[in-house]
């Protein structure tokens, strides 16, 4: 077997529309400095106000959102039984998080049905980007270096954001520990080993170190390792007659290294700064998908991938009345795809896939009075990408977003309004061009307190936004399509929420409700061409329109000082249709692939002086796996349950924690996406010490 040449050319980037998107920065930096100038600078100390506040009591920020937030601080994620990030989103309510199974397999979050192209990932406040497919993978984030996880469906109601965090239907919000230092303690830091079942074995350390009054530095590493052939059961037909037999995950093993540092800097009130760097290898098998003419997988599928990026933020209080701040960044990926199983005359299929992207933000806020904000925000950015794929197009993509943002506040009314500009150009060094794009989405949201006494809101928001088209829908090779128009949504949401101490047995209770309403029109799919079943094409053909509830509901019971009780419950019931075409009786009006009617979490625990016992429950309902609503497209609903016992002791250098995790107790033989089983029961044990 003859393994092929690679011909892997560079990109000559054209400068040209770089220097274009850094002059128009400029030229609102300079238009912002004459203001400046033009009044003088306070010089007494500046508290920071809402607009920059960057995190604040977690029950206060869910209700008196404007559009639906959903929140896990650190200490609720320590009870939720989940080992990285896309393991904790599953208990969002409204989230369908694609697992393609077992640890190193893929995972990709959907909110409220408008697929993972829709959601954008936010990693200590700058976007994650992945223009060949939109989606990215939040199966690389472990939880031992994360402070908090945030789900705005819609937008959040801080204004002083990036452009970049107004233009996506949904954002996930991830962000790392900040170091905190108490007394005279320059250095501190936490280690920690889990091991369990199908091999696992995963090491983690994170260290701070204070090196002066005004600057501090953080590193974070982790290593993970399985083998992952977890057993499964295959069942022969879907009589009550038909056999079983357990089989063996098989090419499931996954080696992960991830390595991060961040250096932050505090100029005493006016202004603050910090810079992270990011790196991570991953080399894993691809399992293949379970049939009744393939039940043993044959799989020889591997995947190699690199990510390194560096980003810097940095904000500066100009005044009381007006403040800046400005991102940059850089990303790296690489993907290396082998298939030493193909059917082809070669009998193996090997590419090389690498992007990139150069990123650059400012924002200003003015402050017209307490109750009244203005922001202004501009980003502008460059994706290449390469491969050694036989006649790539080597596309580079410009885009330059622009919004102008408003807010009010007192103490019975929140309202924000935004105006996005996205101007999109691309060019390729072969073959035709795509059209631009230039597009304005607005978005208007309120929350009103009816009543002082009471902390009971009603909410509301419209948001309009589209979705370009990714480098492989377009370019892909046989497959893509530049004719593509992007896919526009508006979405609608009416919600109410509130919270209350009951008595002092139980302190807090809170519950938000909402129902939405998101329609997706120039839906992008992919049909199979009349001539070839193997050659697809990628086309604007559906219109999704979704109608959804969203339930949250969360209390804290405290019988006495040494007993407290967590209870949670998220729940979604959502029918997300396709509309496309009436004539069409096969589709028209059928729930969407991969969409469950009903889905939700459930979070209980008891917590001690001698032992902490936490409960986590995600259940789905059953959904579909092609556009046809036959039972042969069914695929029935799931209920993974799993529990944990901690404890923590208290050493005279740290402190020491045990956690024993028990996970689909009932061992339950369930799939999130049809063929890919996921793991049965299994278990998890970790200590950790933080000094």
């Amino acid at each position: 077997m003859n393994k092929k040449k690679k011909k892997y050319a560079r990109i000559n980037l054209n400068l040209t529309g770089f220097k274009n998107l850094l002059g128009l920065n400029f030229l609102f930096f300079l238009f912002f400095s004459v203001a400046i100038s033009a009044q003088e600078l306070d010089t007494t100390l500046i508290h920071i106000i809402d607009e920059v506040v960057i995190t604040e009591r977690r029950a206060s920020a869910e209700v008196r959102s404007v559009s639906p937030l959903q929140m896990l601080t650190s200490e609720r994620i320590s009870r939720l039984n989940v080992l990285q990030v896309s393991d904790a989103v599953k208990h969002f309510s409204g989230v369908m998080v694609r697992d393609y199974g077992g640890i190193g397999g893929l995972k990709t979050v959907s909110v409220r049905s408008m697929g993972a192209n829709h959601t954008a990932i936010n990693y200590n406040g700058i976007l994650l980007s992945n223009v060949q497919t939109g989606q990215v993978d939040i199966g690389r984030f472990s939880i031992d270096n994360i402070e908090s996880i945030s789900l705005n469906s819609g937008q959040s109601d801080n204004i002083f954001l990036p452009a970049r965090s107004f233009a996506s239907a949904s954002v996930l919000n991830i962000r790392t520990r900040q170091p905190v230092f108490e007394d005279d303690t320059r250095i501190n830091g936490r280690t920690t080993l889990r091991t369990g079942s199908f091999g696992l074995v995963n090491p983690s350390l994170t260290l701070n170190t204070k090196i002066n009054s005004q600057l501090s530095a953080s590193f974070s590493g982790e290593y993970m390792y399985a083998h992952g052939e977890y057993p499964f059961e295959f069942r022969y037909g879907t009589g009550a007659r038909d056999s079983t037999e357990i089989l063996r995950r098989q090419n499931t093993d996954v080696r992960n290294l991830r390595l991060e540092t961040m250096f932050f800097g505090n100029f005493a009130e006016r202004g603050a700064a910090h810079i992270k760097t990011f790196f991570y290898n991953s080399e894993r098998g691809l399992p293949g998908n379970v049939t009744f003419y393939n039940p043993l997988q044959n799989s020889q599928q591997r995947l190699w991938e690199r990510n390194f990026f560096t980003q810097a933020h940095f904000r500066r209080e100009l005044s009381h009345n007006l403040s800046f701040q400005a991102n940059g960044k850089y990303n790296w990926s690489w993907m290396h795809y082998v298939d030493a199983g193909h059917f082809g005359t070669t009998g193996i299929m090997e590419n090389i896939y690498a992007q990139q992207e150069f990123y650059l933000s400012t924002s200003f806020l003015y402050r017209a009075f307490e109750q009244l904000s203005f922001s202004f925000s501009t980003d502008g950015f460059i994706n290449t990408m390469e491969s050694d794929l036989v006649n790539f197009v080597y596309p580079t993509r410009y885009s330059l977003l622009s919004v102008v943002a408003a807010k009010y506040v007192n103490n019975r009314i929140l309202a924000t309004a935004s105006l996005l500009n996205t101007l999109v150009t691309e060019r390729v060094q072969f073959g035709s061009l795509p059209e631009n794009h230039n597009h304005f989405s607005p978005y208007v949201g309120i929350s009103v307190k009816p009543f002082l006494s009471h902390d009971l809101r009603f909410r509301a928001f419209y948001k309009n936004i589209f979705r370009l088209p990714t480098f492989n829908d377009l370019y892909f090779t046989n497959i893509g399509n530049t004719n593509l128009k992007p896919e526009t949504t508006n979405q609608y949401n009416i919600g109410i929420t509130y919270t209350t101490s009951i008595t002092s047995y139980v302190p807090f209770f809170n519950i938000t409700l909402d129902a939405y309403h998101n329609n997706v029109q120039n839906q992008i799919v992919a049909l199979p061409s009349k001539r070839d079943i193997f050659l697809w094409t990628m086309l604007n053909f559906g219109e999704v329109s979704t109608h959804g509830i969203d339930l949250n509901l969360e209390t804290h019971i405290q019988p006495s000082e040494n007993l407290g009780v967590i209870l949670g419950v998220s729940h979604n019931y959502q029918r997300a249709l396709n509309v496309t075409d009436p004539a069409n009786i096969f589709t028209f009006g059928h729930q969407i692939p991969y969409t469950p009617r009903v889905s939700g979490a459930v979070r209980a625990g008891i917590e001690t002086k001698w032992l902490n016992v936490f409960y986590s429950l995600v259940w789905s309902g059953h959904r579909y796996v092609l556009p046809q609503n036959y039972t042969a497209n069914r695929l029935e609903g799931y209920r993974d349950h799993s529990i944990s016992f901690s404890r923590n002791f208290n050493l005279s250098f740290g402190t020491l924690s045990a956690n024993l995790e028990l996970l689909n107790l009932t061992d339950e033989n369930y799939q999130v996406v049809r063929g890919f089983p996921m793991p049965g029961r299994s278990f998890r044990i970790s200590t950790g010490l933080s000094f």
